[in-house]
C-alpha cells in the first residue's frame, strides 16, 4: 500500500514543487525541492491571458446546470423502472446501463453532427445537454439501487391520501434519497470539472468561455510551454476538486453502500 500510495501521490509531489519554481528548475531539476518562490503562482492568479477564478465560477455553473438536469430526468425514470413490474421496465433499466460501456470519444463525431443540426455548438445549452447525458447511466443505475431499497408500502400511504406518481416521488421518494444523490452529485461535480475534450470542443475558443482545464491549455503553445503558467494553473485547477472530493468522499461511500442491502 505504501508503494502503491507513494506512485499515486508523484505527480501531486511534482505539480505541487513545480508550481513555484523557475523554467529552468522545471526542466533540469523537476524533482527538487529547491529555490522555490511563490511569484509565479502569484502571477498565474492575475494571467490575462487564463483568468482562474473566472474559470472557477463557468466550471461551477456548468457543474451546477449538469447535475440539476441529471436528477430532473434520471430520478423519475429511476422511480418508474423501480417500481415498474413488466419486462419492458428491465430493458429500459438494460437501455441506461448500456451507455457504460461506451467510451466517451466514440460519441465525439456523433455529438458535433447533432449539435450543429441543433444550432447548440458553441454554447453552453449544448454542453450541459451532452454531459447531461452521459451522466445519466451511472444516475439510473445507483438511483434504481436505492429506490429498490425502500419500501413500497410508503407509496401506497401516499396514493391513499391522494397523491399521484409524480407527488409520491417529489415529496416522499425524493427525500429519501439523498445519499444516492449525493453520490452522483460528487461523481458528475468531478466528471465536469476534469473534463478537457467535451468543453474544448462544444464550446471552443470562438465562445471565450473557458472551464478549468481548457484554461491550462493555453500555456501550452505550438513550439514550446511555460511551465512557470502550466504548473500554477494545474495546482490551482486540481485544488478546489480535492478539497471538494476529500470533503465529500463519506457520500459516495454512503450512496453506493446505501441500496446495496434491502430493508
Amino acid at each position: 500500500m505504501t508503494a502503491v500510495s507513494a506512485a499515486m501521490l508523484l505527480p501531486l509531489y511534482l505539480v505541487v514543487v513545480n508550481s513555484f519554481k523557475s523554467q529552468d528548475d522545471i526542466q533540469n531539476r523537476p524533482f527538487a525541492a529547491t529555490n522555490l518562490t511563490p511569484e509565479y503562482l502569484r502571477a498565474a492568479l492575475h494571467n490575462p491571458d487564463f483568468q482562474v477564478l473566472r474559470a472557477y465560477g463557468v466550471t461551477a455553473l456548468l457543474a451546477v446546470l449538469v447535475n440539476l438536469l441529471s436528477l430532473a430526468v434520471a430520478g423519475p425514470v429511476s422511480y418508474v423502472i423501480a417500481r415498474g413490474l413488466r419486462w419492458r421496465h428491465q430493458v429500459l433499466l438494460l437501455f441506461f446501463l448500456a451507455g457504460t460501456f461506451v467510451p466517451g470519444q466514440v460519441l465525439v463525431i456523433p455529438m458535433i453532427y447533432v449539435l450543429k443540426t441543433l444550432g447548440l455548438m458553441g454554447t453552453i445549452q449544448g454542453f450541459v445537454l451532452f454531459e447531461t447525458t452521459l451522466t445519466l447511466p451511472v444516475s439510473v443505475f445507483l438511483y434504481v439501487g436505492f429506490i429498490r431499497s425502500i419500501p413500497p408500502e410508503l407509496d401506497q400511504a401516499a396514493m391513499i391520501d391522494g397523491a399521484g406518481p409524480l407527488r409520491v416521488f417529489w415529496s416522499v421518494i425524493l427525500p429519501l434519497m439523498r445519499p444516492a444523490v449525493a453520490t452522483c452529485v460528487v461523481l458528475h461535480t468531478l466528471g465536469v470539472w476534469k473534463d478537457f475534450v467535451n468543453p474544448q470542443i462544444i464550446l471552443g475558443p470562438e465562445s471565450g468561455l473557458y472551464t478549468v482545464t481548457t484554461g491550462i491549455f493555453t500555456a501550452v503553445g505550438q513550439y514550446t510551454t511555460n511551465f512557470t503558467v502550466l504548473y500554477p494553473n494545474v495546482l490551482l485547477g486540481i485544488a478546489p476538486v480535492l478539497c471538494f472530493f476529500v470533503f465529500m468522499q463519506r457520500f459516495i461511500v454512503g450512496g453506493l453502500t446505501a441500496g446495496a442491502t434491502k430493508g
